[in-house]
């Protein structure tokens, strides 16, 4: 999943495949171990995910989203 897709995402989404990722990581391991999956580019991919998932998050615990002031226009002296 790329970063710009999980910071559409909310928190709470988030922390919820934060928390679903670490299993499904170990079922893919077992099922490697017994032979049945050649997911090995997989879980790297589901590492690197979950390692996003957790940098966005921290990203957005230091710097809570703020509302944007509005522009002030330009004046223009008659």
């Amino acid at each position: 999943m790329k970063a710009d897709k999980i910071r559409e995402l909310d928190s709470n989404e988030l922390q919820k495949q934060v928390k679903d990722l670490p299993e499904q990581m170990f079922r893919l391991k077992f099922q490697m171990s017994m032979g049945q999956a050649d997911g090995l580019t997989k879980l790297r991919g589901m590492r690197k995910d979950r390692a996003r998932i957790l940098t966005i998050l921290r990203e957005r615990e230091l710097h809570p989203e703020t509302t944007p002031e509005p522009k002030a226009g330009k004046k223009r002296g008659k």
